[in-house]
């Protein structure tokens, strides 16, 4: 990078997940047919009656600047939200709406953090989470889980892990990478740790909290331990579930009105606010019908059973059953070859895109997205499989 840029942006790595999918664009572009794999967006449109309420603002002139926190009714329906599906009461006032849940969680550590203090991410981790404490002035304090843990962090590791530097401990269930999560009684293992450290925040990532399978139920951190309801950040966004990615549009619910209000003049003195038309999508989203979710989540499921079935057929391959969102997160360590430069000859040599683990902080295993159709799928397993048979034993 140039001499303008500081060294706290230099430390920033580009999303190895972004990039990835750039490249099979551009190879498709050239005539190349790549089965992407990378990208954590649903294949699906975004619902009618969402769209249709957009289009409806936008020929009623809700094109102004709204409120900085979000309008008054979406704050209102998100609040209303968190009441009914997760047992949460939060005033609209503790609610703000972002341009995304990545850009909600990019708010809290802007607010919470001091230059130096650490942030504690059990691994494997969202690509972002390191990056966004970097560009808050913390520290990323990375703890490595285990296959055999189904990728869980265990309380004894959470709790070798804090320094009196600790500032803050991310949850995400369900997990991106991983499709694991976490249930009651393992937040609640967690949460006897933090409780002996109140300086912890708690940032609690629930955006694939409705893509579930195999019985699994999403619980809010802050529903299974209440007591530590004021010093936990509850994020979550309209783009997996509704399939609004592109709408960028998430929010946090903050544990008082203070933070809340630190989080809305951030957002005064950056975005000013999100998108006006896009908040009554995100309002039609709330209040109408979740038969759409319904029929999402049926299809990833579908999916998700074919494809692990599938992969744990490939010589060396070991692959947990997801419990949720739409990645799986195979094991190819017995390969021998480091997750980055595997995925660059699977993209270059059998046209299939996957992400590689090293980006996650789990070398050793790469991250298949199931959000694209199953007969894409079958392909990419296709050609995987021929791939193995031709190159794997002749490194």
């Amino acid at each position: 990078m140039g001499f303008l840029v500081n060294q706290r942006m230099q430390a920033v790595k580009p999303s190895a997940t972004i990039g990835i999918t750039m490249r099979a664009r551009e190879l498709n572009a050239r005539g190349i047919k790549v089965v992407s794999l990378a990208a954590g967006e649903p294949d699906f449109d975004t619902p009618e009656h969402i769209k249709e309420a957009a289009i409806r603002a936008l020929r009623e002139g809700k094109t102004k600047y709204m409120p900085s926190a979000g309008i008054p009714e979406l704050r209102e329906a998100i609040a209303a939200k968190l009441q009914r599906e997760n047992g949460l009461q939060y005033s609209p006032q503790q609610i703000v709406v972002g341009c995304g849940a990545k850009h909600s969680l990019y708010n809290i550590f802007q607010v919470v953090l001091e230059p130096g203090d650490e942030v504690i991410i059990p691994s494997p981790y969202w690509v972002s989470y390191p990056e966004l404490v970097t560009l808050a002035g913390g520290r990323p304090v990375i703890v490595p889980t285990e296959q055999e843990n189904e990728f869980r962090l265990r309380p004894e590791q959470l709790a070798a892990a804090i320094t009196p530097r600790t500032r803050a401990f991310i949850l995400n269930s369900p997990s991106n990478p991983t499709g694991m999560g976490y249930d009651c009684n393992q937040q609640q293992s967690l949460a006897e740790v933090l409780r002996e450290h109140p300086r912890i925040a708690i940032v609690s990532d629930e955006i694939y909290e409705l893509l579930t399978y195999r019985g699994f139920r999403h619980v809010s951190f802050a529903a299974a331990a209440p007591d530590l309801y004021e010093r936990t950040f509850t994020v979550n966004g309209f783009s997996k579930t509704f399939s609004m990615t592109g709408w960028r549009l998430g929010y946090v619910a903050c544990p008082d009105r203070a933070s809340a209000e630190a989080i809305q003049c951030l957002q005064e003195q950056s975005t000013t606010g999100t998108t006006s038309f896009a908040q009554y999508g995100a309002l039609a989203a709330l209040q109408g019908s979740v038969e759409c979710v319904a029929r999402m989540r049926a299809a990833f499921d579908e999916r998700r059973a074919w494809l692990v079935e599938a992969l744990r057929k490939i010589p060396g391959v070991s692959c947990l059953d997801p419990q949720g969102a739409f990645y799986v997160f195979p094991n190819i360590s017995a390969w021998g070859i480091p997750s980055t430069r595997l995925c660059l000859r699977l993209l270059e040599e059998a046209h299939i895109a996957p992400v590689p683990g090293a980006s996650f902080g789990a070398d050793g295993h790469i991250r298949i997205s199931f959000a694209t159709s199953l007969e894409q799928l079958k392909e990419a397993v296709k050609r995987l499989r021929a791939w193995v048979g031709q190159h794997i034993g002749q490194r």
